[in-house]
Formats: structure tokens, C-alpha cells, sequence
């Protein structure tokens, strides 16, 4: 008896989160929700893509109805848990400009990189840290568990992960923030990524980070260790950072020559030339760049009257 009691209590709880948006019966969403979470992998699909260093990621897209209802769980339940003030990525309010102006004209960048960062946060890390046992009745919390994870892990995919991985990574976070704090450096994580900047002992800094992982269970990528020095370009997150931030040279020059082309060749005759047939996309992407220029650097003149140049052809069109 008091099994069932548990049960309707934690299918009430599950209701009240609105994840299922289709007009359908409670006993009905409810059936959905616990075929979904029983059946996780069978409604994923897999993508291997190779990375630049030439090891792969694998990519685990949901199928509509789970990612509707990921999104649900993002929304209506996860995004009501603020993260720590050192994440950087996935962060409502926050972006790449923000993660790189925290390490503008600094002596020294130390960046670091979690090794296998998704897969090593657990099952259980998101049981027992995201879906607390004060907040969600125990079998809410294990279908909302299973619903945010894949065989064991975070999917690096879903809609839910890289929240949850900010939830997972607080205490780290404020751990490594306030050492940092202590010995004037600033730090920030955007997904995988830190970044520590300033004048210190970059060893130092190094085993802290180390130790705090190995408490985890999670470890640093070895191969992707780097520190680089004021008279070096120092790169965050694609932006430059050593006087001021600025979209990479070799982004801006590719854009300009974009610019040029169809200033010297017209719209129709640089599209047959590079041969893309959609002018729509062509300008829409063109136009995502500009405008990514301009957002890291808001007062880039040049870049200003680009915008102006392109959106007047694409007005036109």
C-alpha cells in the first residue's frame, strides 16, 4: 500500500514538471515518460565525428519525442538551479565574449581540458547531485535520471547535458574560484575548457586543478595543456585577448576577402565562382559572421559598414 502511495506521489510530481506537451490523459504521459526512460537507447542516435586532432567524438542525438521532452526537463525543472558564477558556457546571459573578456591583457594564459568530460559524469553523479533527494521524490528522481542519461553517462547531445555538467562541475567551480581568487587569478570553465590567467605559478596551478578532478573521478587531457604568454597570441574560446578582444586575423582577413569578392565580381558572379547556388544562406552565413565580429568588438568601424554593404544586397534580393 504505501509502495503505491510513493508511486502516485512521484507521478503526480512528474505531471506537475509539464514534460509532456501533447494532449493525452495524465495516465497516459505518464506511460510515455517511464516507456522512454525504460527504452533510453533505443530512441538515440549516433553520430562519429572526427576532430581536428584527429580523434573522434561521438555526437548522441535523441529522437523528437525525447528532445521535447529534454527540453521540457531544461526549461521547467533544471533551469531553475543557478550555476556557478566561473561557468561560462550554456549559461543564460553569458557567451564566448564574456569567457575571453575575463582574460584580456594578462601576462599569462594557462588553459587545461578535462579528459572524456561527458562521459566520465555518471548515472549516479546526476541522481545524487542534479535531482536532489530535498527536492524530487525518489522515483521521480530515477526516471529523471534515466531520461538525461545514456547507458551510464551524459550524452553529449541532449538538450539537458551541458546544464547538468555545470550543475555537476559547482562545488569544483567554487573550489577552484576561490584558490584562484586567493592568489589573484582569474578563472573560468566553459564546458571542458578552463582558463586561468594572470602572474602565477603555473605548476601550481596545475596540481590543484589535478586534485580536485581526481576527487571527481574525472582527470586532465595531458595533450592539451597550454600556457601562453603575452608576447604570444593568446587565444579564449576563438577570440584574442591580448590587448583587447578581437575575432581571430585569420577569421576577420576571410571575411574581408568575402567582401571584396562580390564588391569586385557582384553577388551572382562570386556565388558561381566559389559554386553555391543558395544567395540566401550564402548571406545569411556572411551575415553571421559580421555580426559575430561586431559582438566581440562593437565598435569595429570596418566591420560596421560590411553589415551595411551585405544586409543592403540581401534587402534587395
Amino acid at each position: 500500500m504505501l509502495d503505491n502511495v510513493t508511486k502516485d506521489m512521484a507521478n503526480e510530481f512528474l505531471l506537475s514538471l509539464n514534460l509532456i506537451d501533447e494532449k493525452l490523459s495524465d495516465k497516459e504521459k505518464i506511460r510515455k515518460l517511464y516507456t522512454l526512460s525504460n527504452n533510453i537507447e533505443k530512441n538515440y542516435k549516433k553520430t562519429v565525428i572526427l576532430k581536428k586532432d584527429g580523434n573522434k567524438r561521438i555526437i548522441y542525438e535523441p529522437n523528437y519525442t525525447l528532445k521535447k521532452v529534454q527540453r521540457n526537463i531544461l526549461d521547467n525543472v533544471l533551469s531553475g538551479f543557478k550555476v556557478s558564477k566561473y561557468a561560462m558556457a550554456y549559461v543564460k546571459g553569458k557567451s564566448v565574449k564574456d569567457n575571453a573578456n575575463m582574460h584580456v591583457n594578462k601576462k599569462l594564459i594557462l588553459k587545461l581540458d578535462i579528459k572524456d568530460f561527458f562521459n566520465n559524469i555518471s548515472f549516479m553523479d546526476v541522481y545524487n547531485k542534479v535531482f536532489l533527494e530535498e527536492y524530487f521524490p525518489k522515483q521521480a528522481r530515477t526516471v529523471l535520471t534515466y531520461l538525461c542519461t545514456y547507458n551510464e553517462f551524459l550524452p553529449q547531445g541532449a538538450p539537458t547535458s551541458s546544464y547538468i555538467s555545470n550543475l555537476i562541475m559547482q562545488d569544483f567551480d567554487e573550489k577552484i574560484g576561490l584558490f584562484c581568487e586567493k592568489n589573484n587569478i582569474s578563472y573560468t570553465r566553459y564546458s571542458d575548457d578552463m582558463t586561468f590567467s594572470g602572474d602565477f605559478n603555473v605548476k601550481m596551478v596545475i596540481f590543484k586543478v589535478k586534485d580536485e578532478l581526481k576527487k571527481m573521478g574525472m582527470q586532465l587531457n595531458y595533450d592539451k595543456i597550454h600556457v601562453i604568454y603575452s608576447n604570444m597570441s593568446q587565444q579564449v574560446t576563438g577570440i584574442t585577448v591580448n590587448e583587447k578582444p578581437q575575432v581571430l586575423k585569420v577569421k576577420r582577413r576571410k571575411i574581408r576577402q568575402e567582401v571584396y569578392y562580390i564588391k569586385k565580381y557582384g553577388l551572382y558572379s562570386h556565388l558561381k565562382r566559389i559554386n553555391v547556388k543558395d544567395e540566401f544562406s550564402y548571406l545569411r552565413s556572411l551575415l553571421g559572421k559580421i555580426n559575430f565580429v561586431l559582438m566581440v568588438n562593437s565598435e569595429d568601424l570596418e566591420f560596421f559598414k560590411y553589415r551595411e554593404f551585405i544586409l543592403k544586397i540581401f534587402n534587395n534580393l
